[in-house]
């Protein structure tokens, strides 16, 4: 992995870059951010720069024997830890057992979550953890000489999954062996051992950039420009969303938008009652990423309203929509009513509530809202 190959984050890049070229790498580092914003990529990134034999000012070279086994997870200095389950009964959990198939997930899907990863090894609802005995394997393993003569790193990801067994290690990141780094990869602090959190420094992601998960998604998974556009807006700075929604999103879903707010605009019952009809056709997973979409775009009416020197990054035809519909009469209080009616509409999609009905009652909603009319209940 890459530097480039993760998704935005240059601030993170940026300051990793300038502790490792200054000679202030901490010895023990917690790389911490939400789910999609990227912190096992980050990891295994910087992971592959520490083993690069020609490291640039940037990024790692991506072609000598270090980049090479670095990349593949079989660098022999470089050790695992993440959560597990025990492959049998009576045998303990252990990363070691698991390595292989980590090597498969970590290659199909470097975005992929905690939960995609336990049920790739099958987890099913089984809780993955760390246990005490690789902690303590952890330790032997580290106070070896390096095989390669270089440094040693341990990468575990999901720290939170260590319970009280991660006292064990105090001792190992207060004070690791000779040229031993350990990187640390956590979505929740809160649910890490203050005395663990206290014993590193922390390299917060931010969510990624809108721009930044429309540019890959364009050049990575060759998503439509447009597409790409509207999926970035609603993924709220998650690659890993930005994936899902594009295998549950089908198509443009801008036309659509405009076409139900022109029917709530000038009270057309037909088009309303074709809309709730058609829409209740989709997938409920294509349903909630249009409403999703649409609690997007009234984001934007806020904050063209409110805030008018932030940057529109919108597709054209996305902008006009929404600064028309920021120079309208509705309130503030209104688009939050309409957020509001739109969050409650997924909440009962998601429950598997009459579809047809559902959107129906939304756009009335929406109209009543649009009028400034108290909803009816």
């Amino acid at each position: 992995m890459l530097f480039s190959n993760v998704v935005g984050q240059q601030l993170a890049k940026n300051g990793l870059m300038k502790m490792w070229h200054n000679n202030v790498f901490p010895h023990a580092l917690l790389i911490v951010g939400a789910e999609g914003t990227g912190g096992l990529p980050m990891a295994l990134a910087l992971a592959q720069y520490i083993f690069c034999e020609h490291k640039t000012e940037t990024d790692a070279c991506g072609r000598c024997a270090g980049c090479s086994k670095a990349s593949k997870l079989e660098h022999a200095d470089l050790h695992l830890s993440f959560p597990s389950i025990p492959p049998k009964p009576g045998v303990k959990a252990m990363s070691r057992l698991y390595i292989q198939e980590f090597r498969e997930f970590v290659k199909q899907s470097p975005y992929g979550s905690t939960y995609d990863w336990l049920q790739h090894i099958n987890a099913e609802n089984k809780q993955g953890n760390i246990t005490a005995e690789e902690c303590r394997e952890i330790i032997e393993s580290l106070n070896l000489k390096s095989y390669e003569g270089g440094k040693k790193v341990l990468l575990m990801w999901r720290p939170e999954y260590l319970g009280k067994e991660g006292n064990i290690l105090l001792k190992l990141i207060e004070e690791p062996p000779a040229d031993t780094i350990l990187i640390l990869v956590a979505e929740n602090t809160e649910d890490i051992l203050q005395t663990i959190r206290s014993r590193t420094q922390d390299i917060k992601l931010a969510p990624v950039a809108a721009a930044d998960i429309a540019q890959a998604l364009t050049t990575r998974t060759d998503t439509d420009p447009i597409r790409a556009a509207q999926i970035s807006h609603i993924a709220m700075g998650s690659y890993t969303e930005a994936l899902r929604l594009l295998r549950h999103t089908d198509n443009d879903l801008f036309p659509e938008v405009r076409n139900l707010f022109n029917y709530i605009f000038t009270n057309d019952g037909l088009g309303i009652g074709r809309f709730a009809d058609e829409w209740s056709k989709a997938g409920r997973e294509q349903q909630k990423n249009f409403l999703h979409y649409i609690i997007q775009l009234l984001e934007q009416v806020v904050r063209i309203r409110y805030r008018p020197e932030v940057v529109n990054e919108l597709p054209p035809a996305e902008a006009q929509f929404v600064q028309r519909l920021a120079a309208t009469k509705i309130t503030y209080e209104g688009l939050g009513l309409m957020a509001q009616a739109l969050t409650d509409t997924i909440f009962f999609i998601e429950r598997n509530a009459h579809s047809k009905t559902q959107l129906h009652a939304l756009a009335i909603r929406l109209q009543y809202i649009v009028k400034g009319l108290p909803v009816p209940a």
